[in-house]
């Protein structure tokens, strides 16, 4: 499946990509899927970035495909390749779903990552730690201190975004605390970023 790969057809898009991890998705080929994830390790970076390219548009699709690969996802979350960072921890999103005791495992590179990470590194660990409390009433407890945390003090312009991202683990016991948070923060706001928060505290209150 390697051969398949946006860089080894010559191409420098990813539709090559999309259309490898959907058919793969299509005909559930684990032996083709640990080709990929195999291809992670090439010293090759342009293989290395289409390999987890792929790997995580299969996750977005069909979670449970990518689920045993959570220990090599964390590893490459110290890797010197920022882009093997960040589409991990975008695969790992994804696993988290599926496999969350896997991906907590890993809760310490993880927060390594989100510490040190880029943009997109952050965007993604955000989800991923808000998979992981949605999973485990223990990991909630552990987890959502750090993210109320990081909501509390993250850049205002990433409050909305970022606050979407966390609504997945709320419930009826973190939602008071949640909508303190936002509130509190939304004092900051520009009118469309006060907008997008209105309309995430609405479709809350209406679970």
């Amino acid at each position: 499946m390697i051969d398949k790969l946006a860089s080894k057809l010559g191409r420098n898009d990813e539709d090559p990509n999309i259309a490898l991890a959907i058919f793969l998705c299509t005909t559930n080929d684990k032996v083709a899927i640990k080709e990929i994830v195999g291809g992670l390790y090439s010293k090759d970076k342009a293989i290395a970035n289409d390999c987890i390219k792929v790997l995580y548009e299969i996750g977005q699709r069909e979670p449970l495909l990518i689920k045993d690969y959570s220990t090599d996802f964390i590893n490459l979350l110290s890797s010197k390749n920022n882009r093997l960072v960040w589409g991990s921890m975008t695969a790992l999103r994804f696993v988290a779903q599926t496999n969350a005791d896997a991906v907590h495992k890993g809760l310490n590179q993880i927060i390594d990552a989100y510490r040190n990470g880029s943009v997109i590194t952050i965007d993604n660990s955000v989800s991923v730690l808000a998979e992981l409390c949605k999973a485990n009433p223990t990991y909630m407890e552990e987890i959502f201190p750090f993210l109320m945390e990081h909501l509390t003090t993250c850049r205002i312009k990433e409050v909305p975004q970022h606050a979407e991202r966390l609504s997945v683990c709320i419930n009826e016991q973190n939602q008071a605390q949640f909508i303190s948070v936002l509130e509190e923060r939304s004092i900051s706001m520009s009118p469309s970023q006060k907008s997008r928060i209105m309309r995430l505290e609405q479709l809350i209150n209406e679970r």
